[in-house]
């Protein structure tokens, strides 16, 4: 086993895995402490480098594109420091840091590993459920759905739409840009609804404004790697965009030859009068099976969209924000 023990953490190679632990010092950053510990299969290594300075050297993995889900969370914006794949190493240690390297690149070398993407993610990302408080507000993801509760100092607009529940089904991607201390991050939850959107991360209720500590509000990545690493691979995604028009094109030839073919219990019955109907018995079961929503939720309801329609009057809606704020609370009632 090739092993590096640093102040910074500590890397281990055993030949199929790369094994990367945050060190307890208080010089490593809180993100890198609270991701934990983090086992690389060998699969998803592009390489590794040892950059070694006058004082101290870095031990840098690379890593294929596509196999991490907090590498594709977060864009490759994480600072520096709170890089997980890079190592602080004394350079008296910078030998061993060498040894490792060349045991990886060698391991790399007789496995074969190839260069181009993935096509699935090999790392499974931040354990769920995954809770955050940020400064504008406390995000939780608990694998099936993600939760905003706004801070009281969140913008007017969020605070009036009242906290936010999204399912995974509904979400397309996580946009993630961190607080750098001289600009705002945000973390935006794309949805098939507001894909097109253009508020500002400070009036979208589907985006947190990270303006706050930027130690803090860099944890926000944890819940942004949680949530795509249960969302369709980008690789899948772009198989679906090049197959759609094929199969539309397929669905339309199909219906153009499909013919009606009469019941053998109802004459003159069609295959689609029987589909139609078994449907709407099926609505007509749903609706008797629906309860009505209790008072206080409409008294909920209407309460904030008073509080939207005061924003717009005063004009501190636009037409355009309040039609969405809007829509998003009546989407949740």
């Amino acid at each position: 086993m090739a092993e590096i023990i640093q102040r910074d953490g500590t890397w281990a190679f055993d030949g199929s895995t790369v094994r990367i632990t945050p060190g307890l010092h208080r010089s490593v950053p809180l993100f890198r402490q609270t991701y934990g510990e983090i086992a690389v299969p060998l699969e998803a290594v592009s390489g590794v480098v040892y950059e070694p300075e006058r004082k101290r050297g870095r031990l840098r993995l690379r890593l294929r594109e596509g196999c991490d889900p907090l590498l594709q969370a977060t864009g490759g914006r994480l600072p520096d420091a709170a890089d997980p794949y890079r190592l602080t190493v004394d350079v008296d240690r910078s030998g061993v840091a060498e040894y490792v390297a060349e045991e990886i690149r060698q391991a790399l070398l007789l496995e074969q590993i190839p260069k181009e993407p993935a096509k699935a993610y090999l790392l499974p990302g931040p354990p769920v459920p995954v809770s955050v408080r940020s400064s504008d507000g406390t995000v939780s993801f608990d694998g099936t759905q993600v939760r905003i509760d706004w801070s009281d100092t969140s913008d007017r607009i969020k605070r009036a739409t009242g906290p936010r529940v999204i399912t995974v089904g509904e979400l397309v991607q996580v946009e993630w840009l961190p607080n750098s201390g001289y600009e705002d991050g945000f973390m935006r939850f794309v949805t098939r609804e507001t894909v097109f959107s253009k508020l500002p991360p400070e009036k979208d209720p589907y985006a947190l404004d990270l303006w706050g500590s930027a130690r803090r509000d860099l944890l926000t990545a944890l819940v942004a790697t949680a949530v795509t690493a249960r969302l369709p691979h980008p690789a899948t995604r772009a198989i679906d965009a090049a197959e759609r028009p094929r199969l539309a094109a397929a669905t339309a030839s199909t219906t153009a030859t499909t013919t009606t073919t009469p019941d053998a219990t109802t004459p003159g019955a069609t295959t689609a009068d029987a589909t139609t109907a078994d449907a709407t018995t099926a609505d007509a079961t749903t609706a008797g099976a629906t309860t009505a929503s209790p008072a206080d939720h409409h008294d909920v309801l209407l309460r904030r969209l008073r509080e939207l329609g005061e924003l717009h009057r005063d004009g501190v809606l636009t037409d355009e924000e309040f039609a969405m704020t809007k829509a998003a609370v009546l989407r949740d009632f």
